[in-house]
């Protein structure tokens, strides 16, 4: 199957019956250390400068806050934010939103205001632009990135690759393709969908490797599903065997 959410879905789910069938933790069985509770991103939506500072002020006891970007008035909405949170550190996600006229203003003002990474600035496979500029500060690639193949091409426009399950195609992929990025120099984030704590439990298994989590796609549901995640503020558990792996 072609890498994407229904391999992911499969892989994750094979994996886990295999523990619940040995009787063992899915980590066990792939050889690698028991992930412990960590600190995730909490998003926040993209909106005017004064609706996501609004959004901010409620968020601002989070460690690491997400701040949805998208074009025009980027610098006025960061601005926003770091005025609601100015303990926070501050990841951004421009969402391909920003071209190659504005790149450097972007990037200079999420730098002026201490943000620490900018996740896809460009469109896909129009961000020559990023290998010809001085980047004051790490940009990550997203959607520019999906498996190990896609890695090796990369290394002059980014300094760091989001890592998702549903783009990977599953667990296992995934840690390969956290070992053969972090072996190029990348830095490792991990990241979801808006999706319930089954989708985040397997990335647990990655986060100790990673310089930033995003696991929060529960927190931005009605409702998730039973013996989920527990969240603790920021703070993430690793899951319960009923809920996976």
């Amino acid at each position: 199957m072609p890498a994407g959410a229904a391999r992911n879905a499969l892989d994750c789910a094979l994996l886990d019956l295999e523990a619940k069938t040995r009787g063992q933790r899915a980590w066990a069985l792939l050889g690698r250390p028991a992930p412990r509770a960590c600190t995730t991103a909490y998003t926040i939506s993209l909106g005017s400068p004064e609706a996501m500072a609004a959004a901010t002020a409620k968020a601002a006891h989070r460690p690491l806050l997400k701040i949805k970007l998208g074009g025009d008035g980027d610098g006025e909405r960061i601005a926003a934010v770091r005025k609601a949170a100015p303990e926070s550190e501050l990841i951004v996600d421009a969402n391909e939103a920003w071209t190659p006229d504005n790149l450097q203003r972007n990037l200079a003002a999420c730098a002026l205001f201490g943000v620490t990474l900018v996740e896809q600035p460009l469109p896909a496979g129009k961000d020559e632009a990023l290998a010809q500029i001085r980047r004051p500060l790490a940009v990550c690639a997203d959607e520019s990135v999906h498996d190990r193949a896609s890695l090796q091409g990369l290394r002059e426009r980014y300094d760091a690759v989001n890592i998702k399950l549903d783009k990977t195609g599953g667990l296992t992929e995934a840690v390969a393709m956290a070992e053969a990025a972090q072996a190029l120099g990348f830095e490792i984030m991990i990241g979801c969908m808006v999706a319930t704590s089954l989708a985040m439990a397997p990335a647990m298994l990655l986060t100790q490797q990673a310089r930033f989590v995003d696991l929060d796609g529960p927190l931005l549901l009605a409702h998730d599903r039973d013996n989920g995640l527990r969240y603790d503020g920021s703070l993430v558990y690793p899951p319960d065997a009923t809920l996976w792996g």
